[in-house]
């Protein structure tokens, strides 16, 4: 057949549809008869369900003594309850092909679900029983504080944590909670038992404090059943107030350096304690601080990586610590990074000289587009599984932020402009008061440091 013979069909090109506006799903809010609060979020598509169940059960509420007892406690929600053994237990969420993890944090006790959307039913019966009568068992109680007290000695050999560690500690006074680990010390976790576990349990967990949330392809689900014949069955009392500690910090100008004799990297970690996410400076603090370090294009990395190569990276960020409705929160301004031992001063006395240079010519117009494109233009492949947007839902009630807060906040930070994002960075880092923790050999990198005059320098 000759190619003369040939005829060659051609199909219309597609045409793309119509784009549609973006928005942070809203979610609806109900509460159950026991007390329990729920935001609900239909998200059709997501035939994987998200649940996240907020309990108000903070680090500061652990007795003195028992640091860690929070993180026990959530990690032995899964470890059996008064149907199920720990083995059970574990066989029943694998038959649902749900995941389930529960961590502590300052804001509270958090418990994750994730499952397949038709067996959402009997995987939240599973959560519910979990939150309802626990097992604790001594046993079980034992072995995961043998298992804690063995990550302990991992966490202080890795540079990251021990300087995030060494930080917490100097920016807060002993008396406080956040001056110390998240998950206890080795002297603290070893004092844990199923007693104090259970004291615990039944002095902060019940569903009159709690909010879950629940994320997903809702469609033919008759969810007021399902949360009434699980979560529902939970039953509890009415929580008290309980005194919250007024957030103290000295972020006055220093150096610390953790020595690490015969270390070939220096790890890198400057903070200091900045407002929570009700402070109205927010949405401009977290574009100029996105655009001080917050990607590759960042000017941090610009010039301690690309230009000068001291550095696989170096990020400036903002954590939330503890948010209150009354703007008593508190978030963490930091800038993390290494950089091989010989460049740790010339290293720091770039970063210095790239935030004096951001205070006094301030930040470009290009940047703060590129900054803006990036956190408000990638938002829906961000909260593309139903994962994330429980997530965000559940930061939002563990910092008593508004339903709306994160659809609002990309309102904001699209009108925020170039000169009040330059002002809300400079004043989340100034160069005088930033606590500047160093892990590394102190015996190479004391001497350089003290020659750039950021502060007194001391070695522990």
């Amino acid at each position: 057949m000759s190619g003369a013979d040939v005829t060659m069909e051609f199909h219309p090109r597609p045409v793309p549809g119509e784009p549609k506006p973006w928005a942070f799903p809203a979610p609806e809010r109900g509460a159950l008869p026991n007390g329990l609060t729920v935001l609900r979020c239909h998200r059709p598509g997501q035939q994987v369900v998200a649940v996240e169940v907020c309990l108000d059960a903070p680090l500061d509420a652990e007795p003195e003594g028992l640091d860690g007892v929070a993180t026990i406690m959530a990690r032995a929600l899964s470890e059996g309850t008064d149907k199920l053994s720990a083995e059970d237990f574990a066989a029943e969420l694998e038959r649902c092909g749900a995941t389930l993890d529960a961590h502590a944090d300052h804001p509270g006790v958090r418990v994750s679900l994730e499952v397949p959307v038709r067996r959402l039913p009997k995987a939240l019966g599973l959560v519910a029983d979990a939150l309802r009568a626990p097992a604790f068992a001594p046993g079980e109680i034992e072995r995961l504080v043998r298992n804690r007290l063995d990550e302990i000695p991992h966490e202080t050999a890795n540079p990251g944590r021990r300087a995030a560690k060494q930080l917490s500690k100097e920016l807060f006074p002993a008396s406080l909670r956040m001056s110390r680990p998240r998950q206890g010390t080795e002297e603290t976790v070893a004092r844990i038992d199923a007693a104090g576990v259970r004291a615990f349990y039944e002095a902060h967990v019940r569903p009159a404090t709690a909010t879950a949330v629940v994320v997903g392809d809702l469609t033919g689900v008759d969810l007021d059943q399902v949360l009434a014949d699980t979560l529902g069955a939970w039953a509890g009392g009415p929580g008290s107030p309980r005194p919250v500690p007024a957030i103290t910090a000295d972020d006055t100008g220093r150096v610390v350096i953790v020595d690490r004799p015969g270390a070939v990297q220096t790890q890198l970690l400057l903070g200091r304690v900045g407002p929570d996410r009700h402070d109205r400076v927010w949405p401009a603090q977290v574009l100029g601080t996105y655009c001080l370090g917050g990607t590759l294009t960042s000017r941090l990395d610009r010039v301690l990586r690309e230009e000068k190569g001291y550095t696989y990276g170096v990020r400036a960020f903002g954590q939330v610590l503890r948010s209150a409705a009354d703007g008593t929160g508190a978030s963490l301004l930091a800038i993390s990074g290494s950089v091989d031992t010989e460049s740790t001063g010339p290293a720091l006395d770039d970063l210095w000289k790239v935030l004096r240079t951001l205070a006094a010519e301030g930040l470009t117009d290009a940047e703060r587009d590129v900054a803006v494109q990036n956190l408000v233009g990638v938002a829906p492949l961000k909260y593309e599984t139903a994962a994330s947007v429980a997530g965000t839902l559940a930061d939002q009630v563990e910092q008593h932020l508004p339903d709306d807060f994160q659809a609002q906040m990309y309102a904001r930070l699209a009108e925020t402009g170039t000169v009040e994002a330059t002002a809300a960075a400079v004043a989340a880092f100034p160069v005088d008061r930033l606590v500047t923790v160093l892990v590394g050999d102190a015996a190479r990198i004391k001497e350089p440091v003290e020659a750039l005059g950021i502060g007194p320098v001391s070695v522990v």
